[in-house]
Order: structure tokens, then C-alpha cells, then sequence
């Protein structure tokens, strides 16, 4: 999959499926900046981690970021408050919610379920939506561009 650069935040609840991902992405030769947490500290804030990789991953159109919390869903949030980050959900289920993403959604962030996902299927759905491209097709791109403000 190669060179592109990713950018990887959590709190303390998903401080260790975020360490498993980034061997992943390093082992598959993504360039990984990880934005914290750097240890497990159960008293840490997600925003702390998250907005800024939303804020990089905006400012730097090439990339995305993985983010990862205990239900992803305070994480997703936080992201999408960054104008031009759009952050999707997921934690378990059809990885069809993966591919839609970014093929209908062009999601520029992966928000991760960590309490809810096995290690491999993190993996699974990190490996499908980093090969997924958007569709390009105009309804999906107006949409984005009505969002994206």
C-alpha cells in the first residue's frame, strides 16, 4: 500500500489497539506520526489526541488519520468539529460501513470502536479503507462540498 502519510491519536481506551495498528502500518510501510497518547494514562482526554490529528490530517490533503477511543464515538465527534475533517465511525459489523466511507463519504479519518473490536478486526477495516478509493462521482462529491465549509 505504501508511503502515504497517517496520523494516529487515543485516549487510554484505545491506547493499545492504537499501538497494534501502528505496527501494522509500519510493517506495511506507512509513514505513522502518532499524536498520543504515548502511554496509558486512564485520566487522559480524548480531544488532547484527536483534534490534532483531525487539524493535521486537514492541513495535509495527502494524508488520514486512525483514531481510537472506547466506542470511537466521542473521537468521531471531536474530529468532525475540524472543518474539512470527516471522520468515520466504525466498531463492529458489515465492513460495507467501511468501504461506504470512502467511496461515497471520501472519509479522511477512520474512528475505531477499540472496546469493541478484536485486534484483527481492526486491522481488517484499517487495511480495507487505506485501499478504498472515493468514487469521485458528482452527487457524492457536491454533498462533501456542502459540508465541507
Amino acid at each position: 500500500m505504501g508511503r502515504q502519510k497517517i496520523f494516529l491519536g487515543a485516549d487510554h481506551a484505545g491506547f493499545k489497539l492504537k499501538e497494534e495498528v501502528k505496527k501494522y502500518l509500519e510493517k506495511e510501510g506507512f509513514e505513522v506520526e502518532d499524536e498520543g497518547a504515548h502511554s496509558h494514562d486512564k485520566n487522559d482526554d480524548y480531544p488532547d489526541f484527536i483534534v490534532p490529528v483531525a487539524k493535521k490530517v486537514v492541513e495535509n490533503p495527502r494524508t488520514k488519520g486512525i483514531i481510537f477511543g472506547a466506542s470511537g464515538q466521542g473521537e468521531a465527534i471531536a474530529a468532525n468539529r475540524i472543518s474539512g475533517a470527516r471522520a468515520a465511525l466504525y466498531y463492529g459489523g458489515s465492513m460495507e460501513i467501511v468501504r461506504l466511507s470512502r467511496t461515497h463519504n471520501n472519509a479522511n479519518i477512520l474512528s475505531l470502536g477499540a472496546r469493541f473490536l478484536s485486534k484483527k478486526n481492526a486491522i481488517e477495516a484499517v487495511r480495507l479503507w487505506l485501499k478504498t478509493g472515493f468514487s469521485g462521482e458528482e452527487r457524492h462529491t457536491r454533498r462533501i462540498n456542502k459540508i465541507d465549509i
